[in-house]
């Protein structure tokens, strides 16, 4: 099979772009991510918090993320298409799971490397839970927190991939996975090619300006890293 011509991927583009459903895919596929992404954020900093008031539980749970930070997301899809069927719920579940271990094996680093005068500062103050979770750990951890965000991202994004194209159009239109495996099915590789380099697109965009803004307007600008 020959390997398209770059214009003709550009053309695939196009007509993705302006005569198909490309974008709505791209938006579908960045809501999911996105959605996974907060529920992996939540459940981190509530877990970390548990683990820092709770030396017994942080031990239990360090030995469940070494058990289960390396199981991939695509070896649970049997059991979840058991429990959920095939639906964005699906999808969202592999996508946590892709992104809630590495994050929290950062959040635990994060955390350790707080000094426990922050916290009694805290109590002087009279900060209640929240407060603490959000005036004091998430700042304090906030290098380790972006570290893990990232690298979140990355296995998120490539679970979601994966997901959408064994799931297939789960919505109206399905997210930039199905519409790679729909361009397989039509033996479009121009269409595949394409698909993948919004792949690489989006990938190195989120990582430069998403994350590069968050990191601006916080670890840089506090001092915390160069």
């Amino acid at each position: 099979m020959v390997f398209p011509s770059a214009f003709e991927v550009a053309e695939s583009l196009r007509e993705g772009i302006f005569e198909g459903n490309l974008i709505v895919q791209i938006l579908y596929s960045l809501e999911l991510i996105g959605k996974g992404l907060l529920i992996s954020v939540f459940l981190a900093m509530c877990v970390g918090y548990v683990c820092l008031k709770a030396s017994g539980f942080k031990k239990i749970f360090e030995t469940i993320v070494a058990l289960l930070h390396p199981l991939p997301g695509v070896a649970l899809l049997p059991l979840v298409i058991l429990w959920v069927g095939t639906g964005k719920t699906a999808i969202t579940i592999i996508i946590v799971h892709g992104a809630f271990w590495p994050l929290m094996q950062n959040v635990l680093s994060g955390m350790a490397s707080i000094p426990d005068i922050y916290f009694k500062v805290g109590d002087n103050y009279g900060f209640s839970t929240s407060e603490k979770i959000i005036r004091i750990l998430i700042p304090a951890s906030a290098p380790f927190l972006i570290a893990g965000l990232k690298i979140a991202w990355a296995r998120a994004w490539r679970a979601l991939i994966s997901a959408e194209m064994i799931f297939g159009a789960a919505g109206l239109a399905g997210g930039i996975g199905w519409a790679i495996y729909r361009s397989r099915v039509f033996m479009d590789v121009a269409g595949i090619v394409s698909g993948l380099a919004v792949i690489i697109i989006i990938g190195i965009a989120v990582e430069k300006f998403v994350f590069g803004f968050i990191e601006n307007r916080t670890v840089k600008k506090w001092g915390m890293t160069e």
